[in-house]
């Protein structure tokens, strides 16, 4: 059966999308099972059960709250370094002074990727650790229904009140007394969206109708997205936490009388931020909170103040349970910090200590099917035994050092056996669904070499395929391939101790992607049999059939396949930028080779030029048997005296082009000095954090205002006038909008104190970028309806290009408009002086331009970790959040560099089809010898613009 190539090329992306899903299904870990609500306040287990007959312990029950109320200040993006570092004595002072003089108790809470805030917030009220699935479901937070801290609070009957991130909102829909949320999106806000939780303070401090009183502060972290964490933002920013916790404290300590309990302050960050001011990935930077308990039951310090201990984020949900006295959220992998309890009796911080290694070794059991193995579990039953002999000792009124000293021990080993728990519990997390994933990754290798295998004829004007649905030869195979892959399904899906999701998945599912699988290897072995069936065929002109490949070819499938493979590679993946570095490097030195051997090696004998110009009498006489005009054959002495009067490439222009690749390489090491990325290397200073510092805003505004006349110039040449002047107005407000913010100073500005959100100047480039694209839009709808000009569909296509360009130069950062201009100078540079003077083909056009994009991506400085998103590109001209225009800025703001190089990669191939053809016509007039007025239908066909 024959297929086109368009119904070919669609039914391949069905299948690999297929592939692809279940790859992803298997690649995203599932948390440890949830256990239904109506479970989570069961009875308590009692404490261990003394040696001996006889002896019972009357402790059945929940500990008491050891705290009123509690009050959670949440801050978010709040590093450890804002408060245990030089910024904290700064701006901090009455924190610092707590912290080193007061009674408190510090600790460095490590927060686990993806640090964002919906799956921070699972994990502080849960104590569980959220999967990356969560990242997706971050923009849209739906009700959290796992047992939760919250939760436990509400049925406990405390009266819970809250303020800021409508986060907490979604997550706990009628959890809350009374809430007031604000949006978390709307990064451009620095200080409204912390004045709306601030403002119901003095109310609520003064009410006795509250048990718990929770707030959550976003200001810093916008700030961060703006402006990054080093920001003089920041400074102002930390000092007005510090009064608000200053204010929260004392009104605290007023409230404490003789008898009543003591209340609690608690100081956190659900995560920090990079040194670009993102979030998402795991620098330290990013996983390393402050983690402060305030409250009179402390001890005051003394002595010198030592570096504080670091403890898991998860342990936070589990404190807090003890502390008000609720059951430990059943899904918990947290350990109780014990220091919080160390005032306590013995026999108290023991049975904190039992109920959080009982409910962790449940936990266990109902996710490992061999849970009596892990040494966890083990030491927790060592643990509880010495617990009970402990009891024994102490119901029989035993006073003595030997009481004291067993119980330190017992204390010692249930920390021991927490830890234990905690990490196979943890470890959890990161199984993957091994058989899910490799099911996966077969159908997507097996699509990709099938469409290897037939690119060639996808190329060709008339593509269709042969598509062997029963081949007689390999009938006997697909069979025993599809019976081998159902025995293996079967071997795996049942010897399997973890759930599986495709051994979940119906037989008839399962048997279904089984014959695909076979299917596809089927048809793999039957293009390769008859590729090599047609290259045993002799040829009938052997000159202009040699096909020999040259060094850009095979750098251009070795360079691809060796990029797919690296992927398997975890570190690669992480420093994948370093891969494209690599290529268009090399590609640079082979494209040099290939212009020295095209300008200086070539002779007027050579077969190459016969070959081409073979080509191009093919090329226009199909173009002529399409219009129906009749061209006399050429022979080749007639093609063999075109050397005198159709050179390549004349004068200067020769030199010009031998030198592009040297200046494309500097182009890139320019670039890569621009912006650090990866993971390894991400840290160092690099040119990009020079000119953002603020001594340094002379130098960024001087780069921004060159950069975007550049961009101009590079621009505009294709473009009608009235896009023209659309352009140059456009990057006046593109540099309007940035001096509005404060990030640059127009020349007669001396400070930056009048700064604003930009909206009006955002929205004016805005009016003009719709403009651009709407003119090339209409040119591109009048060639394809009114008029088929090839011309008109090309000057379309990059006046919408254009458009894309005076967005991405508004949503970038002015730091990175160098990497705008760099790109348009290499796309200019590549088009003139190599791609059309050496005549490659699409198809290496096309991967040509897919590396560059790529290159270009980690160019802006992104890598494959989310922490380099630049959020606050979502939110340009925008004066509240808006979901759908918020993810499209930042989508493309993130993706530019590979969206304008495919539009650009567009843009080439339209232009080139009717000028090709226009200098082959040229180049085989000249050689035949016609004359211009004997030659008149082919000069008025080739020769329109």
């Amino acid at each position: 059966m024959r297929l086109r190539s368009g119904v070919f090329a669609s039914s391949c992306l069905l299948v690999e999308a297929l592939g692809v899903a279940l790859f992803l299904r298997g690649f995203f870990p599932l948390p440890v099972r949830s256990l239904p609500r109506s479970e989570a306040r069961r009875d308590p287990p009692a404490e261990p059960a003394p040696p001996g007959s006889g002896m019972v312990s009357n402790w059945t029950k929940i500990p008491p709250p050891l705290f009123k109320k509690v009050v959670i200040v949440l801050i978010d993006a709040l590093r450890d370094d804002f408060v245990f570092g030089s910024k904290g004595k700064q701006f901090m002072p009455y924190t610092t002074q707590v912290i080193e003089k007061g009674t408190s108790h510090s600790f460095i809470a490590e927060a686990k990727p993806p640090t964002v805030t919906m799956p921070r917030i699972k994990a502080l009220t849960t104590g569980s650790i959220p999967g990356f699935i969560d990242v997706i479901v971050n923009l849209n937070s739906p009700a959290l229904l796992d047992d939760n801290l919250i939760w436990q609070a509400k049925t406990a009957g405390k009266r819970i009140i809250f303020y800021g991130d409508d986060t907490w909102v979604k997550l706990f829909p009628k959890h809350f007394v009374e809430y007031d949320g604000t949006t978390s999106f709307f990064v451009s806000d620095f200080t409204e969206v912390d004045d709306n939780v601030t403002r119901h303070l003095d109310r609520v401090l003064k009410r006795e109708d509250w048990d718990i009183l929770i707030l959550h502060y976003l200001g810093l972290d916008h700030i961060g997205h703006m402006t990054g964490p080093n920001s003089p933002l920041v400074g102002p920013k930390l000092h007005e936490m510090d009064n608000i916790l200053k204010k929260i404290h004392i009104s605290l300590l007023s409230k404490e009388g003789e008898s009543s309990l003591p209340n609690l302050l608690v100081v956190c960050g659900d995560h920090g931020m990079s040194e670009t001011g993102n979030h998402g990935g795991s620098s330290e930077g990013e996983v390393h909170t402050p983690l402060l308990f305030i409250s009179s039951a402390f001890e005051k310090r003394s002595g010198p103040l030592t570096q504080p201990k670091l403890v898991q984020q998860t342990d936070l949900a589990t404190t807090l349970a003890v502390g008000l006295g609720l059951p430990i959220s059943r899904n918990s992998v947290g350990n109780l910090i014990l220091p919080v309890v160390g005032d306590k009796t013995m026999r108290e911080q023991l049975r904190f200590l039992h109920l959080n290694g009982f409910q962790l070794s449940r936990l266990l059991q109902e996710n490992t099917p061999a849970y009596e193995k892990d040494p966890g579990y083990e030491h927790f039953k060592i643990a509880e035994k010495s617990h009970g002999n402990w009891i024994k000792l102490y119901l029989d009124g035993n006073n003595s050092e030997i009481l004291l000293n067993l119980g330190k021990k017992v204390l010692k080993q249930y920390l021991e056996a927490l830890k234990t728990l905690s990490s196979s519990l943890s470890k959890q997390v990161a199984q993957y669904d091994m058989y899910s994933m490799l099911v996966g990754t077969v159908i997507v290798l097996e699509v990709l070499f099938l469409l290897l295998l037939i690119t060639p004829k996808a190329l060709s004007s008339r593509a269709e395929f042969e598509v062997p649905l029963s081949p007689p030869l390999f009938s006997l195979l697909f069979y025993l391939v599809c019976l081998m892959l159902c025995a293996v399904h079967v071997i795996v899906c049942t010897s399997a101790e973890s759930l599986c999701y495709f051994c979940s998945m119906s037989w008839l599912t399962a048997v279904g992607v089984m014959v695909l699988i076979s299917a596809l290897m089927c048809g793999i072995l039957s293009a390769i049999g008859k590729i090599l069936e047609s290259s045993r065929v002799p040829v009938k002109n052997p000159v202009v059939s040699n096909s020999s490949w040259s060094e850009v070819d095979v750098l251009i499938l070795t360079g691809t396949i060796g990029h797919v493979l690296s992927l398997g590679a975890s570190s690669f993946i992480e420093e994948e930028h370093q891969t494209w570095y690599f290529l268009i490097n090399t590609l640079c030195l082979a494209l040099c080779q290939e212009l020295c051997r095209n300008y200086f090696l070539l002779k007027e004998g050579d077969p190459q030029h016969s070959i081409t110009l073979k080509q191009s009498f093919d090329n226009v006489k199909e173009a002529y048997e399409c219009k129906n005009i009749d061209i006399p054959a050429a022979g080749d002495s007639k093609l063999g005296k075109v050397t005198s009067s159709a050179e390549f490439i004349k004068g200067s222009d020769k030199w010009i082009s031998l030198a592009s690749p040297w200046i494309i390489l500097i182009c890139c090491r320019l670039l890569r000095s621009l912006n650090q990325t990866g993971v390894q290397w991400a840290h160092r200073p690099d040119f990009g954090h020079w000119l953002t510092s603020s001594e340094h805003k002379s130098e960024l505004s001087f780069l921004a205002a060159v950069s975007l006349v550049m961009i101009f110039i590079l621009v505009q040449r294709k473009c009608s006038l009235v896009s023209k002047i659309a352009m140059a107005l456009g990057l006046l407000g593109v540099y309007s909008y940035r001096a509005a913010i404060g990030n640059i100073i127009f020349p007669w500005q001396h400070d930056s104190k009048d700064i604003s959100k930009g909206i009006t100047e955002a929205r004016f480039v805005y009016v003009f970028v719709l403009g651009i694209v709407f003119t090339g839009t209409k040119d591109l709808l009048k060639s394809q309806v009114i008029s088929a000009d090839s011309s008109v569909k090309s000057i379309g296509l990059w006046e919408v290009y254009s458009g894309l360009v005076l967005l991405a130069a508004l949503l970038f950062r002015p730091h990175n408009l160098p990497v705008l201009v760099f790109c348009l100078l290499i796309q200019t540079m590549m088009t003139k002086c190599i791609w059309r003077p050496l005549k490659f083909d699409a198809a290496q056009i096309t991967i040509m331009h897919y590396w560059f994009g790529q290159a270009f991506f980690y160019f802006q400085g992104n890598s494959n970790g989310i922490a380099t998103v630049d959020v606050s590109a979502g939110f340009v001209g925008l004066d509240s959040y808006v979901e759908i225009p918020a993810i499209f800025l930042t989508a493309f703001a993130t993706y530019a560099g590979p969206l304008l190089w495919a539009i650009h990669l567009l843009c080439y191939l339209s232009s080139e089809v009717s000028s090709v053809f226009a200098d082959d016509v040229i180049l085989l007039v000249q050689c035949m010898g016609y004359e211009q007025p004997k030659c008149s239908k082919m000069w008025q066909y080739f020769s329109r613009p």
